[in-house]
């Protein structure tokens, strides 16, 4: 059997210079021509070992030496710079490093313009784990009343999966409910998995999200159909 060949990575980064002296550019200018003027990258200016200055440039021999001039001059007294493959993702890479040591010398900081703050996200599920715990620890009406629902509807029938063989190959549910969205996975057993816990039905899967006592599962959850549109699983029904 022949080996699989590994597929070779193109690297980010293909050439940098760390710590050198702004001395370069005027006693050795021909050297640092030759290395780096017309390629792009990201660059840091530093005043002995204490960054100061990230910045990006098209040129990066033409700006760090402009630095030398404008507003910076006698500010630091070495550089790096980083010598970039492909400009698709150098803003972004520049404003990452920008939040992450936020220099002294850079009047502005870094934007992730299509990066979602998980801040949000993380404050409701560290509210919903504090709430498990407590329930589980004193107890509460919510859980008791997911209890209840839930043994009504296998008092009802025990092993009744109304999904059961309607995905083959499982399938993500969603839903929304008060703002926040939700995920569930339908298993090739019809049962469904949320949050840890398996429920037989798409109600029982409901009443764990809402904390309700009842609910039409059915016109809850929706799912993604072939043309990739969310559409509820009651369709299915019909």
């Amino acid at each position: 059997m022949a080996k699989k060949k590994k597929k070779k990575i193109t690297s980010l980064v293909f050439g940098h210079l760390e710590k050198i002296g702004t001395k370069v550019f005027y006693d050795y200018s021909n050297v640092i021509t030759d290395l780096i003027e017309g390629h792009q990258g990201i660059y840091a200016l530093y005043r002995k070992d204490r960054l100061y200055y990230v910045g990006l440039a098209s040129n990066l021999k033409s700006r760090i030496r402009a630095h030398n001039e404008d507003r910076h001059s006698g500010k630091w007294t070495h550089f790096s710079l980083y010598i970039i493959r492909k400009e698709d993702h150098i803003k972004e890479l520049e404003s990452l490093v920008l939040r992450i040591a936020y220099p002294k010398g850079n009047s502005i900081k870094g934007k992730l313009r299509q990066s979602k703050d998980l801040r949000p996200l993380l404050k409701n599920k560290l509210i919903e784990e504090w709430e498990r715990q407590l329930d589980g620890i004193i107890g509460s009406k919510r859980t008791s009343v997911i209890h209840k629902a839930a043994n009504r509807s296998s008092a009802k029938s025990k092993n009744e999966r109304p999904l059961k063989d309607v995905f083959p190959q499982g399938k993500v549910i969603y839903a929304a409910y008060r703002g926040k969205d939700y995920k569930a996975w339908v298993r090739t057993n019809g049962r469904i998995k949320f949050a840890g816990n398996v429920y037989n039905s798409p109600s029982l899967a409901g009443i764990a999200v809402t904390k309700k006592e009842t609910i039409n599962g059915w016109k809850f959850w929706k799912y993604k159909s072939k043309k990739g549109k969310l559409v509820y699983i009651d369709e299915l029904r019909k």
